[in-house]
């Protein structure tokens, strides 16, 4: 007779359970090496089995619970006591934003010789501000860049820490990461570490919807 743990789960459920694996995270239990293991095979689970083993070592209520018989699963999240009460709500607000390779965007960045980074300050932007329904977005993050170039990169480490901020989460950046750009460009390494920082945390979070 198949058991609860054997039964298959569903991706709404497998986005539950990457939501959670982001949110750890986040609040630092999980390194990076460890979240993007955790990640892929929460996407890669079949059953409910599956998915229980990723989080044998986490505190709080497992983000997936199998039924007790067969029948429609709940996917109802449910977040760490303590959590503020809107992160509930977080995955109901406005789209996910697109994972973006950082080294595929560096490499744009050279190849355009600058260019594509006007293109990547519009569509960060743009998602961020259809996903929280707040920001600045893509046509004024643009005209901020074209304007005003030095402000961008303070100004998206500022909205990418608030994505965490507004979950009650640490944020992984600020407009403090800015510093990197800009004083940080004498040491010629500096964007570079910046843009790491920032776009990782950034896909970091749209991983932790469900985004790949």
């Amino acid at each position: 007779m198949t058991t609860a743990r054997h039964l298959r789960v569903s991706d709404a459920e497998r986005q539950v359970a990457a939501q959670r694996i982001g949110a750890a995270w986040a609040e630092g239990r999980l390194d990076d090496a460890e979240y993007d293991r955790r990640l892929a095979q929460a996407f890669a689970a079949v059953t409910y089995g599956d998915l229980d083993e990723l989080f044998t070592d986490l505190p709080g209520p497992r983000p997936v619970q199998p039924p007790p018989q067969y029948g429609p699963p709940s996917v109802t999240y449910r977040p760490m006591p303590g959590v503020p009460a809107a992160v509930r709500n977080w995955c109901q607000v406005g789209g996910v934003g697109q994972v973006r390779t950082t080294g595929l965007q560096m490499l744009l960045f050279v190849v355009t010789f600058g260019i594509w980074g006007y293109v990547y300050f519009f569509q960060t932007h743009d998602e961020i501000k259809r996903h929280t329904g707040d920001g600045i977005g893509g046509v004024l993050a643009l005209l901020l860049a074209i304007l005003f170039w030095m402000a961008s990169p303070f100004l998206l480490s500022h909205e990418v820490g608030r994505l965490y901020e507004r979950r009650g989460q640490r944020k992984p950046v600020s407009a403090l990461t800015g510093l990197w750009f800009f004083p940080g460009i004498f040491l010629l390494v500096g964007p570079v570490i910046w843009f790491v920082l920032t776009n990782r945390a950034l896909n970091a979070h749209w991983r932790s919807l469900g985004a790949r």
